[in-house]
């Protein structure tokens, strides 16, 4: 007999009850219907089995009882772990897309602030410790730029230099850096020290950018117990080596067991202290001489306190000029001299506004780095690590934002298995329903039967 498709599928279930069983003998009354006899029976063997199955299930009425116990599995326990499972890839799926946005997000913001931080050195951020030494290469220009506008603050620094010798009755000099950099702009600092222009001019070599470090974690041990003749891990340390182990095998006085007591004259020590750069000859600018006053830390200091000083000066007199008049004050400076007398406050906030400008440019935060740069050459590599690890930062997150999405895939592919499966056995449980209301409503004369509670 050729297989017949209906019972085929029948038969591939995961479980057969006797529902399944009635539908397979009403197949096979079609199929064998040549083996019925006169008397009604069929001599195949298999509706005979089909038949005795049948009957077996239906002794003390045992196939309710299964039907029954299938039915409340699947409403109590089926269906309900496979709608855990859905809403948990569900739930997984919503909270992967959140990680996955947070990282995305979080990796711009650390991209963002690593161009942001490049754009306060001034920089581009391709090659950050090639381009923060350009920076550094170019500071005695722009430091120069600040000389010369420097020498526009002569009105100022007399109004203050008048100023204070009027109120204050000062006989030393006043601001004395920022008039030095007023007359001579931005030169060495060994003509600041000494007076006069050096004939030579020997600037400290800037270090280039240091090399990237080896990859290779292992350890250098040099030449260390090796010789020329024969190399390799078994060779012997001799004396030939060069290692001085500080052992004398000789006897000497010290060896002897004597007590120095400290009374042999020893030769005085004489310690002669030089001034910066007598080392070098005379007229020659060498070292921190060789740097301009500008890029030296200790008179650019005193050449930005000049300048707040002057500042603070300047903004003081602009408030108080725009006061109510001071009869004492006002006859008090009838004795000062024109330079005093004829400012007005216009004139004064005028004046104010180049101080600010020279002392803006010399504290913002780009100049301060770039100080530092020049004074620690190691800085750069810091600062160069310090952006490198935003970076890295950023692409970390951005690998992780790829795992989110990758596990984000498996949670939707777990869902597209489990809804069919869901499906399957919802409607599976709705047949068995009917057939159950079916079979009691006929044991009860075709009365109504409804089973309550069936929701999977």
């Amino acid at each position: 007999m050729p297989e017949n498709e209906e019972i085929k599928h029948l038969l591939s279930g995961s479980y057969i009850h006797y529902f399944h069983c009635l539908r397979i003998v009403e197949i096979l009354k079609g199929t064998e219907a040549s083996s019925k006899n006169i008397f009604g029976r069929y001599s195949s063997q298999r509706m005979k089995d089909w038949q005795e199955i049948i009957s077996l299930y239906e002794m003390d009425n045992i196939y309710l009882a299964e039907v029954a116990s299938l039915l409340s599995r699947n409403v109590s326990y089926e269906g309900p772990a496979l709608r855990k499972q859905l809403a948990k890839a569900q739930q997984l799926q919503q909270e992967l897309s959140r990680r996955e946005v947070e990282c995305q997000s979080s990796a711009a913001n650390l991209r963002e602030r690593y161009y942001a931080a490049c754009k306060q050195y001034g920089i581009t951020g391709e090659n950050v410790a090639r381009e923060l030494q350009a920076l550094v290469k170019d500071l005695p220009a722009v430091l120069e730029e600040v000389g010369k506008d420097a020498e526009k603050l002569e009105e100022q620094i007399q109004l203050y230099t008048a100023f204070t010798h009027f109120v204050c009755d000062w006989s030393e000099p006043v601001l004395p850096m920022l008039t030095f950099a007023q007359k001579r702009g931005n030169p060495t600092f060994y003509e600041w020290r000494m007076g006069k222009v050096p004939t030579v001019i020997e600037r400290p070599v800037v270090e280039g950018a240091p090399p990237d470090t080896l990859a290779d974690d292992s350890i250098d041990w040099g030449n260390f117990g090796t010789s020329a003749a024969a190399p390799g891990a078994n060779a012997a340390i001799t004396v030939e080596d060069g290692i001085n182990w500080g052992i004398n095998l000789e006897p000497s006085f010290e060896d002897s067991g004597a007590v120095d007591w400290g009374n042999s004259e020893a030769a005085p020590i004489e310690i002669e202290i030089l001034d910066a750069g007598s080392d070098c000859p005379e007229g020659v600018a060498r070292g921190e001489d060789a740097l301009s006053v500008l890029e030296n830390p200790q008179s650019r200091s005193q050449f930005i306190d000049e300048l707040m000083e002057l500042e603070t000066f300047l903004t003081q007199r602009v408030i108080e000029m725009g006061e109510d008049g001071d009869v004492v004050a006002m006859s008090q400076f009838q004795m000062a001299p024109s330079i005093l007398q004829g400012q007005t406050r216009q004139h004064v906030r005028e004046m104010l506004s180049p101080v600010l400008d020279l002392l803006g440019r010399l504290t913002s935060l780009r100049m301060q780095h770039l100080f530092t740069i020049q004074a620690s050459p190691g800085y750069v590599e810091r600062v160069s690590e310090l952006l490198r690890q935003k970076l890295k930062q950023a692409d970390i997150l951005v690998l992780k934002g790829a795992t989110m999405v990758e596990k984000r895939q498996e949670a939707l592919k777990e869902q597209s298995i489990l809804e069919p499966r869901v499906d399957l056995l919802a409607e599976r449980t709705r047949e068995l329903q009917k057939m159950i209301e079916a079979d009691i409503s006929k044991r009860y004369h075709k009365r109504p039967v409804n089973l309550m509670g069936v929701n999977v």
